[in-house]
């Protein structure tokens, strides 16, 4: 039986921060999907149609057997049970990024309590990095090359 996990997010963009998460998940998981989450009601820096282009090229340079890209406008835990995904998994940098999925986590165990969640702490050299955080410095010329990968770079400029 694979196991399947379901990695939610924005992804604007995609920074080297998730893509040690994602390489870190697929040695516990048979599958990842990165899942591309498309809330009508955040603003998004990068379009829909450049955010999945972007995650597609990673998947393709990581492991294109074993992680795949799609995208919901429901709720994820919903996405995970149609999907028969065993967890979902998050990654967390600071203090505040745990209370906020564990409220998730409590409301995603309310609706459903077989989709478990599985954390990964940011490693050192990512602990900081966020994508606002990117889109920020490379706003005030700073070079984020070591931070996002090179498709990330391309659609900064």
């Amino acid at each position: 039986m694979n196991k399947i996990a379901i990695y939610p997010g924005s992804f604007d963009p995609i920074t080297n921060g998730h893509i040690d998460i994602l390489k870190r998940s697929l040695k516990i998981f048979d599958h990842v999907i990165i899942l591309l989450a498309n809330h009508p009601t955040k603003t998004a820096s990068f379009s829909f149609s450049d955010r999945l282009k972007m995650l597609q090229e990673v998947v393709q340079s990581i492991d294109p057997v074993r992680l795949s890209v799609d995208s919901t406008t429901g709720l994820t835990v919903d996405y995970a049970k149609k999907h028969h995904a065993v967890a979902l998994v998050r990654g967390l940098r600071t203090i505040p990024d745990f209370d906020y999925e564990h409220e998730i986590f409590t409301a995603n165990q309310f609706i459903d309590d077989s989709i478990d969640m599985v954390f990964f702490m940011a490693k050192n050299h990512s602990e900081f990095i966020s994508s606002s955080m990117i889109r920020q410095l490379y706003k005030n010329g700073v070079d984020v090359s070591n931070l996002v990968p090179a498709i990330v770079l391309k659609y900064l400029k």
